[in-house]
This record gives C-alpha cells, structure tokens and sequence, in this order.
C-alpha cells in the first residue's frame, strides 16, 4: 500500500512543476504494479518565461536485475557490519576477559612471593607456595600459547608434520594424563571399545592429535563436579584407499551448556555466560582451537548438551595407514645435550632475566659472558680472539642496539668467525614474523621466553654442530 502511494505522489502532475522548481530532473526507483523493479524520471524539456514548467519528458526503464544485484550487495554489506561488529564485541568481551585470567595467576604469585619472604624459616610452607607458584605460572603460559596458537590457525601458519605414529601409544599417554586430573578430581573415567585400533600405525602430527584430545577431556574435566563421570567410546567406523577412519564418542556428566551457546562454541573468543567462567577459568579459545585442527585434519568434530545433565563430543578423523616399523638399533635419544665448558655470551637488557638465564646456563657447566645491549655485544665479540664465543644467545628488543641490528653489524666483521659463530635469539617475541625477522637478520634459531632449558641446551649444540665447531662436549 505505502509502495502505491509513493508511486501515485511521484507521477502526481499536479505537484510536479513546484517539485522540479529548481532542477531539471526528477527521479525515483520502485517496484512496479505488473513488472519488477523500474526507474521512472521527468526530465525538464521546456519552461515559459517565467520559468514555470510548461514542458516534461517522463521515461521508464526496467531494472529488475540491476535492482536485485544492489539489494544482493547492501545485504551482503548489512550483514559483514553485522558480523564485524559481532566480532569486535566478542574481541573486547575477551580482552576483558583475558585482562581476567592473566591477572589472577599473577596476583597468586604475588602474593605467594609476599608469604614465602614473610615465612621464610617455614621451610615446608615455602616448598609448596614455590609449587603452587609453578602451577600459576605454567597455567599463565597456556593462556599466551592459546592466543598464539589461535593467531597461527587463523592466518594458516601452523605447520602440522606427517610423522609414523603409533595412535595405541598416543592414547596410552593421553589416558595417562586425564587419568590422573580425573582421578585428583575424584572424576570416575571409562574407556571402552576397540582399544587396540584396528591399524595402530598412522601417518599424523602426534603433537597435534594430543592436542585435540587433551583440550576435550581437559574441558569435561573442568566443567564435571567431584563424583562425576567421563566415559569414551572409540570405533573404526571405514577403511578404504589406503584410509582409516575412527570415531571416539567423549561423554561427561557435568553442568552442560546452554543451546544458545553450543551454537558458539566453536568461534574464537566464545565463552559461557560470565557466572560460569568465574569458576571456571580458560581463554574462550579451546574449541575453537580443536575445531581448526580437526578441520584440518580432514575430521569432524559436533557437540550435544543439556544444562546440568553433561555433554557429548564426537570426533572423526581420517589416517592415512602405515605398515609397522621395522626393529632396528633404537637411537640414543636418552643422551642429554652437554653444554658444560662452553663459552657463551649472553646479551639481555633485563636484570633479572639476565640474572636467571646465566644461572640456568652456569647450573649446566657453560662459561657465560654478559653484554647489557647489541652495542655491547658487537663490541666484546670484536674484541675477543677468533673463537672465543662458541655461541652467542641474543635478546631482540633492547636499548641502544637490538639484537637484529646486532646480528647484522657481527655477521658484517671482517673476521673468520663473524659468519660461522651461532647466533641464537631468546626473546619474548613469539610470532611466526619474529622468528623469520630474526633468521632474514642472520640468526642461526629462534627460542621464546620463558626459556626451556633442555631446548636452550638442545638448540646450542645442533648448532654448533651446523655450523662445524669442533667440539666433542655437545653429545
């Protein structure tokens, strides 16, 4: 009815001469009465010599397709501001969040630093307050490490490797792990179906699999009440070309999720309704994880749940079937890496960080050398002999000089070692630009704080041995 009347105003003649009063054209769009949408103008053709309108021409024009094609995009427009603006709302809500989360395991290391200075003569106390410090501080790091992660799945960057994998031998440690939380937990855990896999040797990313799983049971653990139970049913459910697919069905009696959230929980940020995420505590970013491993595994993941009765996960994955290895001399991959009596220069900025990484590496047996900057370190190592630094492990973002500007004024000296030494970065800059800004700038490997030392250790002796530094002690 108001399309009608808008049309009948438009063609009025009556009203037109003082509409076109002051322009030469007049025009509107409108769906037709017989046709689709159509375009109808006036166009001036005379006036008399008072200027009033005295001649017009009215054209009409189909524009149906033309129409449709616009109104596709505008929808198209009204929906990404829609979900862009969804989108940024869920960024800001896990900001918040996460400001959250990484606030109350730094305020309990405060505060558990604070008691073990107070208490220091409770020998028994501050043991288990430096306990409950390294849980924090590992549940801090998994925190980073979901963002991260989440950053590289986004963007496509996260390499999975095509490795010989035994799946009985990764269930067997995963079943290792969950066994226990659940058992802390007093969560009764039932495993059933075919255990010994049809095929057990797959080609996957053992790395990633774990992943998977761990983050589902770690979710049924966390949200299932003391008494509670966690049951899985694992199954072959088709072979065919060479391809094995199985189907593990993970069911828990916990408090459930709500049907406006289930169809969420996939999407980054998501998280349950505040009250819950204020016991239970996460990044919102789990699932959604697993949900672009599995995807890129070629699987398929779905959920069910009910408030206060559990959930239930079902994950299909696709192997590709591999024959069993052969018994063969096992590597000696229980030796460790020896970096004692090795001289290292150490450049860091940070006081402390320098204070705890020399220790580490001093606890080791390693000769450490301190430089405070890049500047420095350039120095020291043009002022010492050929040879004298067997490595050099190099903080990136420091005052007068950074490490990549560092490492590129010590690969331009004009001397034997300056191309050959290893440079390693230890840097909180944890990107995947990061690591490959430091290897463009002549680094020979990338190591993210907080330092591992058995990778650090690892990490300095495959280097030298890259690079031909005779030098036996690095077994």
């Amino acid at each position: 009815m108001k399309n009608q009347q808008d049309i009948l105003k438009f063609v009025d003649l009556n009203t037109l001469p003082q509409r076109m009063d002051s322009q030469r054209y007049l025009s509107k769009e409108y769906r037709g009465v017989f046709s689709g949408w159509v375009r109808g103008s006036f166009v001036e053709v005379s006036r008399d010599d008072r200027g009033s309108l005295t001649q017009v021409l009215y054209t009409y024009q189909v524009i149906d397709e033309e129409k449709k094609k616009e109104l596709e995009q505008q929808e198209m427009l009204r929906k990404a501001v829609i979900a862009a603006d969804t989108a940024n709302r869920a960024k800001s809500k896990f900001l918040l969040n996460m400001s959250h989360d990484i606030r109350t395991p730094l305020n309990g290391i405060i505060g558990l630093l604070k008691i073990n200075v107070a208490h220091s003569d409770d020998e028994k106390l501050v043991r288990e307050n430096y306990k409950k410090m390294e849980k924090a501080a590992n549940h801090l790091l998994s925190l980073i490490n979901d963002v991260l992660q989440m950053s590289k799945l986004e963007d496509g960057r996260e390499e999975f490797s095509s490795e010989l994998v035994c799946l009985s031998d990764v269930f067997c440690d995963i079943q290792a792990i969950i066994e226990g939380n659940a058992s802390d937990k007093e969560i009764s855990w039932d495993f059933s179906g075919d255990v010994a896999f049809v095929h057990p040797y797959v080609i996957a990313s053992p790395l990633h699999l774990r992943q998977i799983f761990l983050n589902i049971y770690g979710n049924s653990i966390k949200f299932t009440n003391p008494g509670g139970k966690i049951s899985t049913k694992q199954e072959c459910i088709e072979e065919k070309d060479n391809v094995i697919t199985y189907r593990w069905t993970i069911s828990d009696t916990g408090i459930g999720m709500s049907e406006e959230f289930l169809q969420h929980i996939f999407e980054p940020f998501s998280q349950e309704q505040a009250d819950a995420r204020s016991v239970y505590h996460g990044t919102g970013l789990g699932m959604s994880i697993v949900k672009k491993l599995v995807d890129k595994m070629g699987g398929m993941i779905s959920v069910t749940s009910e408030i206060g009765k559990g959930s239930t996960f079902v994950i299909e994955l696709p192997f590709e079937i591999a024959s069993a290895p052969e018994k063969a001399k096992k590597e000696e991959t229980d030796k460790k890496n020896n970096i004692h009596g090795l001289n290292l220069m150490l450049v860091e900025d940070n006081e402390l960080n320098a204070e705890i990484a020399e220790m580490l590496l001093e606890d080791e047996g390693a000769i450490i050398t301190m430089a405070n900057d890049g500047q420095q370190a350039v120095e020291l190592f043009n002022n010492n002999p050929v040879g004298t630094f067997d490595a050099i492990l190099m903080d990136i973002m420091m005052p007068v000089m950074d490490g990549l500007a560092a490492t590129k004024a010590i690969r331009s000296l004009n001397r034997p070692d300056a191309g050959t030494v290893p440079i390693i970065a230890m840097t909180a800059n944890a990107f995947e630009e990061d690591v490959q800004k430091c290897l463009d700038a002549g680094m020979n490997a990338h190591l993210a704080k907080p330092l591992d030392i058995e990778k650090v250790k690892k990490t300095i002796c495959e280097q030298i041995k890259i690079d031909g530094i005779k030098n036996n002690k690095c077994l």
